[in-house]
């Protein structure tokens, strides 16, 4: 039996700018508009893209702080308890709680904790790996400059919450801000 594909599920509407200067601030207009759904793509990091866009500062110095005082601290109690209780010898006329010896192992277990916790805190805090969607433009990190306006209905299942959204008014806020070239982007899995 034959079964039929069903209707794309549109994502949003993507427009293109020419410089980073432009993207930024067509950003800052479309973040003052009524679309509160969008993302800005690059090629290379652009200085102030974040502001324009209105995204607030990120976490993840907060947990590598976090961590990295845990690593401290983990350092400073495990070096204490092997030379004052469970091995207590003086050794070199040293006492037992001897924190110049115990510098390295806290420097060391201090950067350890801080570097796993800022790896593992990146990717939570950037929903990695991304096994939902395909990048919608193969040049899009290579060398263009990019604003999706997402679809809020797109991820929605239910009927009765869906938010009014004219791709068209989407494409002609995004011409109108100068994007040079327009589309629509349809849901495509990884597996689809």
């Amino acid at each position: 039996m034959h079964k039929e594909n069903p209707a794309p599920v549109l994502s949003g509407v993507v427009g293109f700018f020419d410089d980073p200067e432009s993207l930024t601030e067509a950003a800052a207009k479309v973040r003052d508009s009524s679309y509160k759904q969008f993302d800005c793509f690059t090629p290379y990091a652009v200085h102030g893209l974040e502001h324009a866009q209105g995204l607030p500062r990120s976490k993840v110095p907060y947990v590598t702080g976090v961590f990295a005082f845990t690593g401290t601290a983990t350092a400073f109690a495990w070096q204490y308890a092997a030379s004052a209780t469970w091995w207590p010898h003086i050794i070199g006329g040293k006492p037992m709680n001897s924190l110049p010896a115990f510098v390295p192992i806290i420097f060391e277990l201090s950067v350890l904790f801080g570097g796993i916790a800022t790896f593992f805190g990146m990717l939570a805090f950037n929903r990695l790996p991304n096994l939902k969607k395909r990048a919608f433009d193969p040049s899009i990190t290579n060398n263009r400059f990019a604003i999706m306006i997402d679809n809020p209905n797109a991820e929605i299942d239910d009927e009765e919450e869906h938010v009014s959204f004219s791709p068209e008014q989407a494409e002609q806020f995004l011409k109108s801000v100068g994007a040079k070239d327009v589309r629509k982007v349809y849901n495509e899995g990884w597996f689809s």
